[in-house]
């Protein structure tokens, strides 16, 4: 299963047409910045859910929950909630940056000297003085008007823009809003000019070490995704692999397979048998992609959406990479585990942790997940399209021997998390406002 941060390392193929194609590590992998080997496979997953609890609890502070559009989140997520990294560079010569990737925030930030106030990071700060291609974004520019919260006009002539991004838990990032060239890829193949990102001075809250910043991909105007020009297209795409005892990642190698995110029209195309395009439904904040879920079918029971959510009345969910469970109004969610019970005709136990309502004694030897197991298969009926939801997208192996449904009740906000999108190609384009699904193993993505 996937869940945790996933490292992204970059490789690219250049075509006629722009675009290029990343590989997703599993933050838990030794490779990843934020391995760490005292941890069992299960202490890394029961803090997995532990973030995503954390992350909807940030939820509650957006403008979601209001209508005034003077009160746009500002940056919404705490920022070791998210899900990906992503290791990239800055600057001419380039400079080495780890930013977490969040499809919750738009604006890209990392440290940058002189630093005030800055927390702790392993790498070097980033140092625009050094850097021929880095400029400050003035306080009349279209960019700067584009920020969530009234810019502070400071420097000569007041004319430099400076951001300031509030998290829930008071972690927060100030700094020039500036624009510099992006590099990816190891061998520093592909650059991109005049990204507007945050050159924070003062940074300071529950940030780690390990982590320089973040990178925005949401669907606001300052987002990295939506700063990508006509050659490029604004397109990206990602394909998540299962990893966790009983769903294994492996291939004929027995190497663990990574997942993939492209962007630009020619590599974050997704077609082929098995299509589902959804359109994304049009609110504030436009950095939340929006879907319309109508119903949830547990095997052949289609169960329709009910309750409410602080999102809104309607069937309005997020789809989310950086938040793990799948989180449904209270109702829905109670009804959805009375059609389960009665499908896996098994005696239920009880979750010591108490964070899921629906769960079994497991085996570990009993290997994947399947339909012998007598795990229904659900169907997520969306305004556009049915996506079938394979078990391995809908329960999830917490102990050794107990499985439970990865489904959350709540009163806060619908969340279409990362477990649900495990084996699907995943589209997102934001010119046609839709999303996609191709359902497909992931670790045989080349």
């Amino acid at each position: 299963m996937t869940f945790g941060i996933f490292i992204i390392i970059l490789h690219f193929f250049i075509a006629t047409t722009f675009g290029f194609t990343v590989n997703l590590i599993h933050r838990d992998s030794p490779s990843s910045p934020f391995y760490n080997p005292t941890k069992t496979h299960f202490n890394r997953l029961h803090d997995a859910f532990e973030r995503s609890f954390k992350r909807i609890n940030h939820f509650k502070s957006s403008s979601i929950l209001s209508s005034s559009t003077e009160s746009k989140i500002q940056a919404q997520l705490l920022p070791n909630g998210g899900e990906f990294i992503m290791n990239i560079s800055i600057g001419t010569p380039p400079f080495n940056v780890l930013g977490i990737m969040d499809t919750g925030s738009d604006l890209s930030w990392t440290q940058c000297l002189p630093c005030k106030e800055c927390f702790k990071q392993n790498l070097p700060l980033f140092d625009p003085h050094k850097s021929s291609t880095y400029k400050r974004i003035t306080c009349k520019s279209h960019s700067c008007l584009a920020l969530d919260t009234p810019p502070k006009c400071v420097g000569q002539h007041n004319n430099t823009c400076v951001y300031t991004y509030y998290y829930a838990d008071m972690s927060h990032t100030t700094g020039d809003l500036s624009s510099e060239t992006f590099t990816f890829g190891i061998e520093n193949k592909v650059r991109i000019k005049n990204v507007v990102f945050g050159c924070g001075h003062v940074n300071a809250g529950r940030f780690k070490a390990s982590m320089t910043g973040l990178i925005g991909l949401g669907g606001g105007k300052l987002s990295f995704v939506s700063q990508l020009d006509e050659s490029v297209g604004k397109k990206f795409s990602y394909c998540l692999v299962p990893l966790s005892p009983i769903m294994t990642s492996t291939n004929s190698n027995n190497v663990v397979s990574t997942g993939k995110i492209s962007f630009g029209d020619n590599d974050a195309v997704v077609s082929g048998s098995g299509l589902v395009t959804i359109p994304l439904v049009e609110r504030e904040p436009s950095t939340y992609y929006f879907l319309k879920l109508e119903a949830i079918s547990v095997g052949n029971k289609r169960i329709p959406y009910k309750g409410s959510t602080k999102i809104s009345p309607t069937e309005n969910v997020i789809i989310d990479s950086g938040t793990t469970l799948t989180f449904l109004p209270t109702k829905f969610y109670d009804d959805i585990v009375t059609a389960a019970v009665k499908v896996v005709n098994d005696t239920r136990v009880k979750d010591p942790t108490n964070v899921f309502g629906l769960c079994y004694n497991y085996p570990s030897n009993v290997g994947e997940i399947n339909d012998d197991l007598r795990f229904p298969i659900l169907t997520a009926h969306f305004s556009g399209g049915d996506v079938k939801l394979q078990p391995v997208n809908t329960f999830v192996q917490v102990e050794e021997d107990l499985i439970c449904l990865a489904l959350v009740g709540t009163s806060d906000f619908a969340i279409f998390g990362s477990l649900a999108q495990i084996n699907f190609l995943i589209g997102y384009d934001l010119e046609a406002k839709t999303v996609s699904f191709l359902p497909k193993d992931c670790t045989q993505q080349q």
